[in-house]
């Protein structure tokens, strides 16, 4: 049984992980844009997209993805990529 639990505590500190590492590289890539772009795309402004990350990031270090914080954190990070990243992609040419 502690067998058990243990490899669930490994398992959600995985998880955990790879969400905030995944939350990261879209701030950092949110960055990189340039914000014009996110205008030209018809999506929030750069600033609040960083904000929004920037935010994310900080609800899953300090409380983790549980909780209706963490989970709009997650849901927040997976718009990013599947909405807005794309975008910002078709409007610089990628």
């Amino acid at each position: 049984m502690v067998a058990v639990l243990h490899l669930s505590a490994s398992l959600i500190t995985v998880v955990l992980l790879a969400a905030l590492v995944l939350q990261l590289y879209a701030l950092v890539d949110a960055a990189l844009a340039p914000a014009a772009a996110y205008i030209a795309a018809g999506k929030l402004t750069k600033r609040a997209w960083l904000a929004i990350l920037a935010v994310a990031v900080l609800v899953v270090l300090l409380s983790g993805w549980f909780g209706p914080l963490g989970l709009a954190a997650i849901i927040a990070t997976i718009v990013y990529f599947v909405d807005v990243r794309p975008a910002l992609r078709r409007v610089r040419g990628r």
